[in-house]
């Protein structure tokens, strides 16, 4: 619940107890954001509406966003999205999130499409970008965590396509004024990424000892990069809730 610019809660959506929000409970207790944490796959309820949220972030999971039968939740989570759209309620979402929100806006998401990403992986900003308030900052390559085998193949109807990379085009788009969405994670570390099996990179063709190492390698830039960033999403966050309050 929002009451003033003073005390912002995020609502943050697990999808997959493997895709937890990682650094982004850092980011925001150091800037005095309260998160609450909905564990949509161990049952917790998903909002019914947006009003009175101040941001709703929607975390990953290893499966597409309309598995309804697998996944209960998903099309509370799903109206969830469409009502934050069509209220103008800041989102960020990520991986399985990001695909949601394709989904939802209209796009097309697919399966297995493509080659697979994971590890470090290097993020070219697009035209859009330049304008963005969130990426307007990249105005070179980047680098994000991926981890996925899913694809959105079809951005929705005024989707701004925002970064790309050089197995998957549709990295990163905004669709409206205030919801964006990345096929990386931002919120993720090498330390995540030290987890991973083994015998899962392998079967997808990657040397688990190079993926890890890069992930080491990159660790300090990818926080201080993505820290930023959502910093930024914070900051429309807070900007959103003052106008919603004047």
């Amino acid at each position: 619940m929002t009451t003033s610019t003073e005390t912002i809660t995020l609502t943050v959506i697990r999808n997959d107890p493997d895709s937890g929000p990682g650094r982004i409970l850092d980011w925001s207790e150091a800037a005095g954001v309260a998160v609450d944490l909905v564990k949509a796959d161990e049952g917790d309820e998903i909002p019914s509406a947006a009003t009175g949220l101040a941001a709703v972030v929607m975390l990953g999971g290893g499966f597409l966003p309309d598995v309804d039968a697998r996944k209960p939740w998903l099309p509370a989570e799903r109206a969830l999205t469409r009502d934050c759209l069509d209220q103008g309620v800041p989102v960020l979402g990520i991986c399985l999130g990001a695909q949601l929100l394709a989904h939802v806006g209209g796009g097309r998401v697919e399966g297995d499409f493509g080659m697979p990403e994971k590890g470090v992986t290097e993020l070219t900003p697009q035209a859009a970008a330049a304008d963005d308030a969130l990426f307007q900052e990249f105005s070179a390559p980047t680098f994000g965590i991926e981890s996925h085998r899913d694809q959105i193949t079809q951005l929705p109807d005024g989707a701004h396509l925002l970064m790309s990379s050089e197995r998957c085009r549709n990295q990163a788009f905004r669709l409206g004024d205030a919801a964006w969405a990345t096929q990386w994670h931002p919120e993720s570390s090498a330390a995540r990424v030290a987890q991973w099996s083994d015998d899962t990179l392998r079967e997808l063709g990657f040397t688990p000892a190079d993926v890890k190492r890069v992930a080491q390698e990159h660790d300090e830039q990818l926080e201080t990069t993505w820290r930023a960033f959502f910093e930024r999403f914070l900051a429309v966050v807070r900007e959103s809730a003052h106008a919603r309050v004047s």
